[in-house]
């Protein structure tokens, strides 16, 4: 494996461990200043402001422990991307829940410039053309 490989592969699972450990400020110190996040019910937020107030929502207890389930992943060294697959689990209305997910994770060197968070759902998210 590619030293960049190795590299893409450690951001990966140091990102997914902050998220775990519920660390808003060290999920925080992954993002460039011009990242971008789109989130899994399709808003986008386009500034590290905005961005965090989006973690500390799903962090906040409202959701109990919150806790991303690592199932895959594929790194591509040619365009630093990685897609990372999970099961997201939490409590909704009281009640223990999961959602399978994945995210696209773009890097320029070892900072997130664009986030894109996709999740499976039985009703699927129309976007007006």
């Amino acid at each position: 494996m590619s030293e960049r490989y190795q590299q893409l592969a450690k951001l990966e699972q140091d990102f997914l461990a902050v998220f775990n450990a519920a660390d808003v400020d060290g999920i925080m110190r992954f993002f460039s200043d011009d990242a971008v996040y789109g989130e899994v019910h399709g808003k986008v937020r386009g500034d590290l402001g905005a961005i965090r107030k989006s973690f500390e929502k799903l962090f906040s207890g409202q959701f109990g422990e919150v806790y991303f389930e690592p199932v895959d992943s594929f790194i591509d060294i040619e365009s630093d991307k990685v897609m990372s697959s999970w099961v997201l689990h939490l409590h909704l209305d009281g009640k223990k829940v999961a959602l399978e997910g994945l995210d696209l994770l773009y890097f320029r060197g070892d900072k997130i410039y664009r986030k894109l968070t996709y999740g499976k759902a039985q009703t699927p998210l129309y976007l007006a053309e």
